[in-house]
């Protein structure tokens, strides 16, 4: 009897966190669904739009070689998924360990059944960490943006004498 794994995540800003999380998953099932969280399922959950899109972040996670099935997540309830998909062994990052969701889902999946298995959460690259630098970026850019609008292209010099402005326009049609 094969054992069915499924990992959901959002997969947004693909890192080595969410690599390590599929492979670790691979290695402990025969089969490994990876549940894609749709756009707006993770705006609701997380309050956070996705940078890349539902459809391109599916894409993406299917084309990864330890990744047998890529769903699209359509909702957060992880029992109605389990309904559809029939997986024996769900995995999380363990940043869920502990916490009032991790034993709430950790309960409703023992009903069923179903094992929950936590792997380390990469602190040192995550998607919140990413988006926050994207964010830093784009709040020096804006800041740095009305100073770049002030400066005046240089005027390139060119000498008065008549024979030597000829020879620096040839000089610069060479140097093209």
């Amino acid at each position: 009897m094969s054992r069915i794994g499924y990992a959901p995540g959002a997969f947004d800003l693909f890192h080595i966190g969410h690599l390590n999380l599929l492979r670790e998953a691979k290695s402990q099932c025969d089969f490994l669904i990876a549940g894609v969280v749709a756009d707006d399922v993770l705006f609701a959950h997380k309050g956070i739009r996705p940078v890349i899109p539902l459809s391109e972040r599916l894409e993406i996670v299917r084309s990864i070689r330890c990744v047998d099935s890529a769903v699209a997540a359509t909702t957060n309830d992880k029992l109605a998924i389990w309904r559809e998909l029939r997986f024996d062994v769900l995995f999380k990052g363990d940043d869920w360990r502990g916490t009032e969701k991790g034993n709430r889902l950790e309960q409703d999946f023992a009903s069923v059944g179903v094992e929950v298995v936590y792997f380390p959460y990469t602190t040192a690259t995550s998607s919140s960490a990413l988006r926050r630098a994207l964010q830093n970026v784009d709040a020096m850019a804006a800041t740095l943006q009305p100073a770049l609008n002030d400066v005046r292209p240089r005027r390139r010099w060119v000498p008065a004498d008549p024979v030597r402005r000829k020879r620096v326009a040839e000089m610069s049609l060479q140097a093209r």
